[in-house]
């Protein structure tokens, strides 16, 4: 499986603490890490509203098959990644979250806080967090016999959002140039999703708006 990490401008100094432990827990489980959003106060500015555009972009490319993004409460991050169809974001404070959402929604996002709760151990608390996240098979349910409803229902809540949803490109196209160019303005994102992204048409947007 391949992760791509993102975080913004306010939480850029803690993305060394994220990506090593994230790497970690990938390693042994056998998953490669792409860390595409701010490694640092004098990278290339992103808010969580570049955020929700970038994994976008790797999702629906299929780029890459999970996103771990973050702001200081997470909140924001949350609800831009869910702006988009394509994405299912999850917020996680604790191990037990991530175990839940991926067992019970079977996402491919999740948004963590950086700033709040993040103190003695935060790091302990991301590595378990990781480790809930992608072990094991997604979607078997919690409680296990309630399994075949809560796929049922996360079926239906992305057919839902496609449906509700404009054509995704047409949305891109709607979006303001600057904003889209920021986003995908890193060399560590270009990286990423150039070299895997599966889909022409939207390869060829992020290629016009370079």
């Amino acid at each position: 499986m391949k992760i791509a990490l993102m975080n913004e401008f306010s939480q850029a100094g803690k993305n060394p603490v994220v990506l090593e432990q994230l790497e970690s827990v990938a390693a042994e489980q056998g998953h490669s890490v792409f860390n595409v959003g701010m490694n640092g106060d004098n990278d290339h500015r992103l808010t969580y509203i570049h955020l929700g555009i970038m994994a976008s972009l790797l999702l629906n490319s299929g780029a890459v098959d999970f996103v771990i993004s973050g702001c200081g409460t997470g909140q924001g991050a949350l609800l831009s990644l869910n702006a988009y169809p394509g994405v299912t974001c999850g917020y996680c404070i604790d191990p037990s979250d991530a175990y839940l959402f991926a067992q019970i929604n079977n996402g491919n996002a999740l948004a963590l806080p950086f700033a709040k709760g993040f103190g003695w151990g935060a790091e302990l608390n991301i590595r378990y967090i990781f480790e809930k996240a992608f072990a094991g098979e997604k979607g078997q349910g919690y409680p296990p016999e309630r399994k075949a409803s809560q796929n049922e229902n996360a079926s239906i809540l992305e057919t839902v959002k496609e449906n509700i949803a404009k054509d995704y490109l047409q949305a891109l196209e709607s979006l303001d140039p600057e904003l889209v160019k920021t986003a995908i303005g890193g060399e560590r994102f270009q990286a990423c999703f150039l070299e895997n992204c599966k889909d022409e048409k939207i390869a060829e947007f992020v290629k016009s708006r370079l």
